[in-house]
């Protein structure tokens, strides 16, 4: 059978008329050597930069299907960390733009992000309860930690501790020992979700948000343990504690160590609340990166900012509060004060202002510039960015917005989309504003405010545009200058439909008022000026028994089908207005519908999520297919043809067969539910709108499409997906405790064992060649040519065992440990024995070592019992340890030279610091004593 070029396979194009999408947090990005200037928004599954100065795209980190749920930039602002609803974590480069590293670990959305503060760690949280250490360097794994019992909110390294803190909606803070991968302490001092929080006055203070208007405050008191071999364990001594919080007795402290062995490493007391104005819960909580001022916001649309005094502000205070307290006891003749003067929470931490956005917010970021001015992003729920500046050396600061990212995008969903004849124009209108894009440049040309928009389309000659909106009226509206030109009361209900006539002398118009009004064009004299305009007169009027849902003219317009709420479509004689069929079938109400264009056909779509192929001469049903998960949003026919496109609340996009009653293609790519869709005239482009507030252009490209290769697709795409649901394997002799291991099996863990497994196979087929050969040549007494393999040959005719080690250093670094989780142990023996060689040669001895220690791991029973394997693991044992020793010392002479490059820097950084400090001092002084001359002059 022959290809067949009936089909041709529609590919995506572009994303466009979205902003930012409110599923993810906003973070300030360094770019250009710039801070403060570029900000890293979610949009879908990609990540946009924006330049905020000037309101323009800068940067595209580019996703595969997956939403993006959570950002994080590294601490040197080289590196983006983006978290995806699949679980995955993915590393950009900034400078590049391209994809570094992928982690695969969770099995839900990821919800939290943080680097620590060197940017060699990455930990995250999921939905899926669990939090996973990444090590960014190694591009793998660490650990997994289990404990919490719902969704992580959030996570936090401590600087200076091997520390990590973690919240979650099951109402606990968990502190976690890095080092021994073990949570040692729990705060149950909330009674709801924890849905944030942020450490302050150099990680001695904790904050906490949750679902109420407070803001609850602690002290960490880090206890250092002195090892002192005399001192009994239960009398090692603790550290100072900090100035807020009241020292104990030793006997208290050692009563205390023994009852709470988790106080050991740190102490968290509630020092007080401070309360929000907003009485909902917090969203997000945070500070900026140097932990001077803290911010927070609600559900509703306003950002909370407040200082935090650093500690000279704090002596300061306290010594101004001394002495008038001192001035105080001296006036009633007092030696002292009777009681020491302390500063409240609420001195310490101080309200600065309030900003007020221009819709609800869902996330935010600050940053410190040099000038001392702090700069705010807003991620609104509109689509909308706005950035403001705070003046922190004003009396009273107030935030001024400074700029606001909206042109790209409309503040509520688009329900209605229209191509214009050539092509080129793409008409979007939403609740509040119809916009005109450029198809090719796919910037927007025109903005026009407008009431409630469902239905539009382009007037033959594409110079204006007619709006059917909530409220019964029509908006024409001209292109040219982008003003509203005249509105019409057409309906008493919501005109849920529009449909131009193919004469091209007026149009048809379908409403909540049961009434279908015909109306047609006509010129009249404009009273602003000479010429005439175009304007809309209404002709008739059909009066239906129920709401009228959608219309539309057969194209010899001889026909119109009308679809009603009695979930009915009703076919009328244009000229006479008699009724002709009824097409019925559908059990709920048909929300679009289409006819082909040679008006044969007519596709029906329902709120059922069924599709009905009719035909107009007898309105007979021809096929009922079941188009899609939830209601059928929008039909259309691909112009002169009998393909037709529908879209779904379920998020997807369909093209189907009407002669064959054949689905041909899904377009995924959407995120949500699936409003509206335009096919151009030429049929080349589709343009769909969905609730995720994005736009989507999709292309016809030359490829066919063949249904075959199609269902394979689609049955390889469900295979993989039900690999990732399937059960993690299990480690033997591992718990299910606290700890596990960082990865998960994948698909792509799967290829990377088999393609590991057939290297090993094909080093024992041609090992075993090899040996044949030779005893052959030792036969024959005389030397055979021996057939390299051509696999060897590609790779430069390289030995079989280095083969091995070429694909093995082709998996992932994130991948590996899965990889050899699923390796069968018949694989093992021979694994080890080339381990060894790799290990003797000194090629990639971390890589193998990291190898040989999981594999000695998980099947350390079956290779101690194994009496073949006892000289490969005494071999083992003695090349690992000489090769790790060398790799060691020359690590330490490198870390040795380079501290040493370091203290000479420094040293010349100090000189130089002091010549110009020196410099600037003589100068002062020169220009003092020349002042005082010419005052001595003046007088």
């Amino acid at each position: 059978m022959g290809l067949t070029r009936q089909y041709l396979r529609y590919e995506p194009a572009a994303l466009f008329g979205l902003v930012a999408s409110a599923r993810a947090g906003v973070a300030f990005v360094a770019l250009r050597g710039e801070r403060g200037r570029y900000v890293a928004v979610p949009a879908c599954a990609h990540v946009f930069v924006w330049d905020s100065r000037k309101g323009e795209k800068v940067l595209i980190l580019k996703g595969l299907k997956q939403q993006v749920s959570s950002l994080c930039p590294s601490p040197d602002g080289l590196h983006l960390a983006v978290g995806y609803e699949d679980g995955a974590i993915c590393v950009f480069n900034l400078l590049s733009g391209e994809l570094t590293i992928t982690f695969n670990g969770h099995r839900a959305a990821v919800t939290a992000l943080q680097y620590d503060h060197l940017g060699g760690r990455l930990v995250s949280g999921s939905k899926d309860t669990e939090v996973i250490v990444w090590d960014v360097i190694n591009e793998s794994g660490l650990y997994r930690l289990r404990g919490h019992k719902d969704v992580i909110t959030q996570v936090l390294f401590l600087k200076e501790k091997n520390l990590l803190v973690t919240c979650a909606k099951d109402t606990l803070v968990k502190w976690w020992d890095l080092d021994t991968q073990h949570c040692f302490k729990t705060l149950v001092g909330h009674r709801a979700e924890v849905w944030g929080m942020a450490l302050l006055s150099k990680e001695t203070r904790l904050i906490t948000g949750s679902t109420d208007s407070e803001l609850r405050v602690w002290d960490l008191t880090y206890i250092q343990e002195v090892k002192d071999p005399d001192e009994p364990e239960s009398k090692k001594s603790k550290g100072s504690p900090s100035p807020g919080a009241e020292e104990n007795t030793e006997e208290d402290e050692t009563l205390e160590v023994d009852e709470h062995p988790e106080e050991r490493i740190v102490k968290c007391s509630k020092v007080g609340s401070i309360m929000r104005e907003g009485r909902d819960r917090v969203v997000t909580l945070g500070t900026d990166r140097m932990g001077k001022f803290l911010a927070c916001h609600g559900t509703d649309a306003v950002l909370e900012v407040f200082s935090v005094l650093s500690e000279e502000e704090i002596q300061n205070k306290l010594e101004k509060k001394m002495k008038k307290a001192r001035k105080k006891a001296k006036q009633n003749s007092e030696e002292e004060p009777k009681r020491s003067v302390e500063l409240s929470l609420q001195e310490e931490i101080q309200r600065v202002t309030n900003v007020k956005a221009s819709s609800k917010i869902k996330s935010f970021d600050l940053i410190l510039s040099p000038k001392g001015e702090l700069k705010m992003v807003l991620l609104l729920q509109n689509n909308v960015i706005e950035l403001y500046n705070l003046d922190l050396s004003a009396q009273m600061p107030q935030a001024v917005r400074v700029s606001r990212i909206t042109i790209g995008g409309h503040r509520s969903d688009v329900r209605t989309l229209a191509f214009s004849s050539d092509n080129i124009a793409i008409l979007s209108a939403a609740a509040e504003s119809v916009k005109i894009w450029n198809r090719s440049t796919l910037q927007c040309i025109r903005t026009m405010e407008c009431e409630y928009a469902l239905c539009s389309l382009f007037i033959p000659g594409d110079r204006q545009v007619i709006i059917g909106t909530k409220t019964g009226k029509l908006q024409l509206y001209e292109l040219a200058s982008g003003s509203l030109i005249e509105t019409l009361d057409a309906h008493d209900g919501a005109v849920w439909s529009i449909a131009l006539s193919p004469d091209q002398h007026g149009f048809v118009t379908g409403g909540a008022d049961k009434c279908v009004k015909f109306w047609e064009f006509e010129l009249v004299k404009d009273e602003s000026s000479v010429q005439k305009r175009l304007s809309m007169k209404h002709v008739r009027i059909l009066q239906m028994d129920e709401d009228v849902l959608c219309v539309r003219y057969s194209p010899n317009q001889k026909l119109l089908a009308v679809s009603l709420l009695d979930c009915t479509v009703k076919v009328f004689y244009v000229d006479t207005l008699k009724f002709f069929l009824s097409l019925y079938g559908h059990k709920l109400p048909v929300l679009c519908m289409d006819i082909c264009y040679d008006g044969t056909l007519i596709a029906t779509g329902s709120a059922d999520r069924n599709v009905k192929i009719w035909g107009l001469d007898f309105g007979d049903c021809h096929r009922s297919l079941f188009a899609h998960d939830d209601s059928v949003m929008y039909l259309q026919f691909v112009p002169k043809s009998h393909l037709f496109f529908t879209a779904g609340k379920d998020r997807k996009i369909k093209q189907w067969d009407a002669d064959k009653f054949e689905h041909i293609q899904t377009l995924e790519g959407h995120h949500q539910e699936v409003w509206c869709l335009a096919l151009s005239p030429n049929g080349d482009y589709v343009v769909s709108a969905s609730h995720d507030k994005s736009l989507r252009l999709w292309e016809r490209t030359r490829e066919p499409l063949i249904l075959e290769e199609e269902r394979e697709m689609q049955q390889e795409a469900e295979y993989e997906e039900s690999v990732a649901k399937e059960e993690q394997p299990v480690v033997a002799g591992e718990r299910q405790g606290e700890t596990g291991l960082a990865g998960k099996k994948t698909i792509e863990t799967i290829k990377a064992a088999e393609r590991i497994m057939e290297a090993i196979e094909l080093y024992r087929e041609e090992t075993a060649k090899q040996k044949e050969h030779n005893a052959i040549c030792k036969a024959a007494g005389k030397e055979v040519p021996f057939p390299v393999n051509p696999i060897l040959r590609a790779y430069g005719n390289i030995t079989p065992s280095a083969y091995v080690l070429e694909v093995f250093k082709k998996v992932k670094s994130s991948e590996l440990e899965e990889s050899l989780l699923v390796l069968p142990f018949s694989y093992v023996p021979d694994l080890l024995r080339l381990l060894n060689e790799y290990i003797q040669q000194g090629s990639d001895v971390e890589l193998l070592c990291r190898a040989l220690l999981f594999l000695l791991k998980i099947h350390f029973g079956q290779i101690t019992s194994n009496q073949m394997l006892v000289t490969v693991i005494e071999n083992l044992k003695k090349t690992t340890i000489s090769r790790v020793s060398e790799a060691r010392d020359v690590l330490g002479f490198n870390m040795a030279g380079l501290q040493f490059l370091k203290r000479e820097i420094e040293a010349k950084d100090e000189v130089t610091f002091f010549a110009d400090a020196t410099e600037r001092f003589e100068e002062k002084k020169r220009k003092r004593k020349k002042k005082e001359k010419m005052v001595l002059a003046m007088l």
